[in-house]
């Protein structure tokens, strides 16, 4: 259902949705049909945007991503200007005096038939997220139970694209919260550091910035790579590698990141205190010109 912008008044400061037909619809009304992919199956992919300042940040390198996990699964990759269209109109509905996080989500449509399922929301930042932001986090390491080889050798396991199909990350994420902690790292059958069920695993030592590969099967994290675009212009090294559990102990700072949380220090693993890190602040304030940067330069293009 459309909503004029007179009855769209009382929605700007809750919730907004926009379909890819450019329509501003009632976020407390039904969208999707029972039998849409993406509620029986998880068919689809998505992407979610930190909504700041009046912009939405990294509008581009999400579109890239979006279009690369939508093609590995075989979806119908819609103009990439009718999802700037739409982001732009969320935008504005939003307003510019709060954080927002934003999603698109694009999915394979009904089981019956017919077109693909698009939209964008844009919700608040969840007290999660700012609590991560402030106070760091706690995180256990379980195992994903697969190689880093994986992704090379059944690439139908989609494990380089951002889908629907979160159940597994977000069990994983209940488990971690029985035993106290408020994330998880995976790790790789052979012991390799993989990534959050959310975020991108960072470490620094001295003055390099590492994290592990994209090969070894995870999802690329955009706001790692802005944040490597601008450290490396700050006089660090930024590198991929493959880490073990012992590299998080021992190095001189840990953090999750990502396009909403942006960088959450890890405090403790597996029960372990890890020490402070030198390079908190510092670190905390290259991703906030990472992600201020490349908004910036979307709203440019």
């Amino acid at each position: 259902m459309a909503v004029s912008r007179v009855d769209r008044l009382g929605l700007m400061s809750d919730r907004v949705l926009v379909t890819l037909d450019h329509e501003v619809r009632d976020a407390d009304a039904p969208l999707l049909h029972a039998d849409d992919l993406a509620v029986v199956r998880g068919d689809g992919v998505f992407e979610t945007l930190l909504v700041r300042g009046g912009r939405a940040l990294k509008v581009e390198p999400h579109l890239t991503r979006l279009v690369a996990s939508a093609r590995a699964l075989g979806l119908p990759v819609q103009d990439l200007d009718d999802w700037r269209l739409a982001l732009e109109l969320a935008v504005e509905e939003w307003g510019s005096e709060r954080e927002g996080a934003m999603r698109l989500v694009l999915s394979r449509g009904r089981e019956s038939g017919g077109d693909a399922t698009a939209f964008v929301t844009v919700g608040p930042v969840s007290d999660r997220i700012l609590d991560a932001r402030r106070d760091g986090v706690s995180v256990l390491t379980l195992a994903r139970g697969y190689s880093v080889d994986l992704s090379a050798s059944a690439p139908w396991q989609l494990l380089g694209a951002k889908t629907l199909s979160y159940a597994t990350n977000m069990a994983a994420l209940r488990y971690a919260a029985t035993f106290g902690a408020d994330d998880v790292i995976f790790v790789s059958s052979e012991g390799n550091v993989l990534e959050g069920p959310r975020s991108t695993v960072v470490i620094a030592r001295e003055k390099t910035l590492l994290t592990p590969p994209p090969e070894h099967g995870i999802l690329p994290g955009t706001t790692q790579q802005a944040l490597y675009e601008v450290a490396s212009g700050k006089g660090f090294r930024c590198e991929y590698a493959a880490l073990r559990p012992a590299d998080l102990i021992t190095a001189e700072g840990v953090w999750l990141i990502s396009s909403i949380t942006m960088a959450a220090r890890v405090r403790k693993i597996d029960g372990l205190a890890l020490p402070d890190a030198p390079l908190a602040d510092e670190i905390v304030e290259l991703v906030d010109l990472a992600v201020e940067m490349s908004g910036a330069e979307s709203a440019e293009a």
